[in-house]
């Protein structure tokens, strides 16, 4: 595996897996399930179920591929570093024990190595990130400049991230449930007013703005305008142009997006012109949803 330098000590340095390749503090062992448990830590905090049971699945016929990393807490207990996605399809699967590089590591480094690998997997939400990032700031004694140097991002996405945890709490927990995008979190956190900035949000759920109105209208706020004049001068929302010229759903289109939403388990999009042309959009909000829904197609086969 080539080494990655813009990670700080790197992934490679902390995690090894090349095939048959055990230096350093690493060793490989057949761990029994039932002595390893979770890391407290741990960034990520979400798991699909669904993606799960297919990962069971392929772990019950083929195995598992990948090994897991732990650390060794005792003599019969140990802690993940990476792989507790792994080590729970496997408890699905019905295994009792799974192989897993053990390595040697301390409260501060197995933190750091778990967030490293939910990063390189994008398995986190922006506000898990956010979360991540201030507690190793604060665990660690870290400048925003060490941090980025750390985990291998730039100083100004780092700083974008930490600003969603200036955000109300009912936005990151919007942020966190994908109601809406970071974008749209990035540009409400330049109004420095929880007030507004939930009027925002709010008007953001209710007509589904998209991340340039947002911007247009925090650029109008910035420049003195009240929030409510902006959403609605005249009785005329931020959206009302976009609504002119989006047509209403025939019946039919209504009961297949339902039917199409239901099957794919996500919110299937259609939209529509009054030309007849339009297009269906499916979104995902994880590669492992991806995959799901590929696999999906390729049984439609």
């Amino acid at each position: 595996m080539a080494k990655k330098n813009a990670l700080g000590r790197g992934l490679d340095a902390l995690i090894t897996f090349n095939e048959g390749d055990t230096q350093g503090s690493s060793s490989i062992s057949e761990v029994e399930l039932h002595k390893i448990a979770p890391n407290p830590d741990q960034p990520r905090r979400s798991f699909d179920e669904e993606a799960l049971q297919e990962l069971a699945a392929s772990i019950k016929s083929i195995g598992l591929v990948q090994p897991i990393t732990l650390r060794e807490i005792d003599e019969d207990s140990y802690e993940i570093i990476a792989g507790e996605r792994r080590y729970r399809a496997s408890l699905m699967a019905g295994l009792t024990s799974i192989p897993a590089y053990i390595k040697t590591a301390d409260d501060d480094e197995t933190m750091e190595m778990a967030l490293i690998e939910n990063i390189q997997r994008e398995d986190l939400n922006s506000i898990e990130i956010a979360l991540a990032y201030q507690k190793l700031i604060n665990t660690l004694s870290l400048t925003q400049e060490q941090l980025s140097e750390r985990v291998g991002k730039k100083r100004a996405t780092v700083a974008n991230y930490l600003r969603l945890l200036k955000l109300p709490a009912e936005v990151q927990m919007g942020v966190k449930d994908k109601k809406i995008d970071m974008g749209h979190a990035r540009a409400l956190v330049t109004m420095n007013d929880p007030v507004a900035q939930l009027s925002l949000y709010n008007v953001i759920l209710q007509e589904g703005l998209s991340v340039r109105n947002v911007e247009t209208i925090v650029r109008e706020y910035s420049e003195g305008k009240q929030i409510e004049d902006i959403i609605n001068p005249e009785g005329k929302s931020a959206k009302s142009e976009n609504k002119k010229t989006k047509q209403k759903l025939p019946d039919d289109f209504e009961i297949l997006k339902k039917h199409l939403s239901s099957y794919f388990e996500t919110d299937v999009q259609f939209s529509y012109n009054k030309n007849g042309k339009g297009k269906i959009t499916i979104p995902f909000n994880s590669s492992d949803e991806l995959e799901r829904i590929i696999v999906m197609f390729d049984k439609m086969k």
